[in-house]
């Protein structure tokens, strides 16, 4: 993986010392090496940083260049099918300097144009200079799992694979859009196109934009997620399943350095491992526990190592832990309140200490509907709960498969507009959206059937936004590469394409991994309840972490939230709400009040 920079000026030729010094605020991305390309006319420039897999030679250092040099890119991530692309580009007549997959995106855009991103098969952000028609074209894998920022001021047009080289710029200002910070409290995440910044933005998943030389640029979307209604039966879907992840899987640990994987348990990652032991005997697995908690998850992933002979590591947290947060504030430039952020950047921490790569388990839970809101109700409620909730009154939350259920079940402490205008002073309240759940809305199709309507939602909001913009960030803080097989196109196309009764129960977790993994694993891991990647309730449940964040706010001090909000919130033990307004501020301090 790698980190990306470019520089395109109207008028004033680029700083070569300030745009290098940019290019090296991604060197915890790229490590292994770097470089950058500047034009002739000093106001168009390209810059990489490099962490090696493919290739490890000089001839894979970027930016690259095709035969005459008149196309140049700079790229970030893995195509997956390079070499068959490879080998279809060779025999059109295209010359290869060098082995590995980067070039691939070369040739192909000379070969097929813009036309050539449904060719792709993997997780990447580009910029690709034509020096023949004057373009600068950049694009994004189909759910963004590699990040790419722009910032545009009409003189110049700056993007990188993170806010911080385009901040390193000291005439680019530091100020917060505060509409999405409105979205931040209500999303945990910033929804694309928007940015916490004020003109800078992310170009959105499945998009690509092209850039003339007056920075006029033209955004489209190439890849929208279609979902269809074929029906079959669980077996022949398994049976099928099996087939494209061992070969998703191939194609994913194909490298010139060793690869590992986390390893948590569950049903995704001991997939993920299954199919990895079949190519390769000994690799190492990655885990975290909590320390004192019977559900740790390094106790079921030890069970799963001995099932397929992995070399597993893990390490322990505690209380302590959360003492992460100021550090991790700084690789995640942007605010994320997701409460799997510390043992995500743990775990990565663990596993760069041995591998420069991991497969990891993302995207199962969307294309196998395997998160309690694909159910009736929208947390996991047992019989026990149910009889007691008739019996008293209780108000148990049922899911309508509607914008409204999906909101409650991904608030985490919920931040609609009564509770924003509570927690913002007065001169911010313009700033409210009156509709909080614009995103969900946008992307809710009522028209598909339940639960695929939730699913289609999880993809392009809750995965693509903050899913996958966590575990970049946490994986990229240690220069640690995470692939993501279940993401492959091959393997979304044909979940997408199924009627959920194929591939859904709504009494048992995601039948068609379990029919995969029911004759490897104990009965200890295939019964397990499921459990995201959190440590118990208690650890985020600190009131003392909370009153010392908090205590001399420099959010208050600004005149943004209200003192008395944060204090009835310390007062009523409110922590999911605590921990959003936590995480904003230590990302306030790093960022906007230095």
């Amino acid at each position: 993986m790698c980190g990306i920079i470019g520089y395109l000026s109207k008028n004033i030729a680029i700083d070569r010392d300030l745009f290098n010094a940019m290019r090296d605020c991604l060197a915890h991305r790229g490590p292994d090496g770097f470089g950058s390309w500047f034009h002739n006319d000093k106001c168009i420039a390209l810059g990489h940083r490099r962490l090696s897999f493919l290739d490890l030679t000089e001839t894979g250092v970027q930016p690259l260049h095709n035969e005459d040099k008149s196309v140049w890119a700079s790229i970030n991530g893995e195509i997956y099918n390079y070499i068959e692309l490879r080998e279809e580009l060779q025999k059109a007549g295209h010359i290869f300097r060098s082995s590995g997959d980067s070039e691939v995106i070369v040739h192909a855009y000379e070969e097929w144009g813009v036309d050539m991103l449904s060719r792709l098969d993997g997780m990447f952000a580009f910029a690709l200079w034509d020096n023949n028609a004057s373009v600068m074209f950049l694009a994004r894998d189909r759910f963004g799992i590699k990040p790419l920022y722009y910032y545009a001021d009409g003189e110049r047009f700056i993007f990188s694979s993170e806010p911080k080289a385009i901040l390193h710029d000291p005439s680019v200002p530091r100020e917060i859009d505060y509409t999405s910070m409105c979205d931040f409290f209500h999303y945990r995440y910033i929804p694309s196109p928007r940015t916490i910044y004020r003109n800078m933005f992310k170009l959105q998943p499945g998009h690509y934009m092209l850039l003339d030389n007056t920075n006029s640029a033209e955004q489209k979307c190439y890849f929208r997620p279609i979902a269809e209604n074929t029906k079959q039966s669980l077996s022949k879907t398994a049976k099928h399943i099996d087939e494209l992840l061992l070969e998703a899987v191939t194609k994913h640990v194909r490298s010139d350095v060793p690869l590992g994987s986390f390893l948590s348990g569950g049903y995704d990652s001991t997939a993920l491992v299954k199919y990895f032991s079949r190519i390769k005997k000994g690799f190492n697995t990655f885990s975290i526990g909590f320390d004192g908690w019977e559900h740790s998850e390094h106790l079921f992933a030890e069970q799963v190592s001995n099932v397929y002979a992995t070399s597993q590591h893990h390490t322990v947290l505690n209380s302590k832990s959360i003492d992460e947060l100021p550090e991790i504030m700084y690789y995640f430039d942007e605010p994320i309140a997701d409460i799997s952020i510390i043992p995500t950047f743990c775990v990565s921490k663990l596993a760069a200490q041995h591998n420069k790569a991991v497969l990891s388990g993302e995207g199962a839970d969307e294309l196998f509907a395997g998160y309690t809101w694909h159910r009736k109700y929208l947390w996991d409620i047992d019989n026990k709960w149910l009889k007691k909730a008739k019996r008293y009154g209780w108000d148990i939350p049922v899911n309508h498969f509607d914008v409204s259920s999906y909101s409650k079940a991904m608030a985490m402490g919920h931040f609609g507009r009564n509770e924003l205008e509570s927690l913002l002073m007065p001169n911010y309240h313009k700033y409210i959206p009156d509709d909080s759940d614009w995103f969900y809305r946008l992307h809710c199709n009522k028209e598909l059937p339940i639960p695929k309507r939730f699913q289609m939602l999880d993809l392009r909001t809750f995965m693509s936004e903050l899913v996958l913009v966590k575990i970049d960030r946490a994986s990229m803080a240690h220069s640690l590469e995470t692939r993501v097989p279940f993401l492959a196109n091959d393997v979304v196309e044909y979940m997408l394409c199924l009627a959920p009764l194929s591939y859904f129960d709504g009494k048992r977790q995601k039948p068609v991994l379990r029919k995969i993994l029911k004759k490897d694993i104990p009965k200890s891991i295939l019964n397990r309840k499921k459990q995201g990647f959190t440590g118990p309730d208690e650890y985020y449940q600190n009131p003392e972490f909370y009153s010392n964040t908090l205590l001399n706010s420099s959010l208050v001090d600004r005149g943004i939230v209200n003192r008395k909000y944060v204090d009835a919130c310390i007062e009523n033990h409110d922590y999911w709400r605590l921990w959003k307004i936590a995480v904003f501020e230590l990302w306030f301090r790093n960022w906007i009040n230095k």
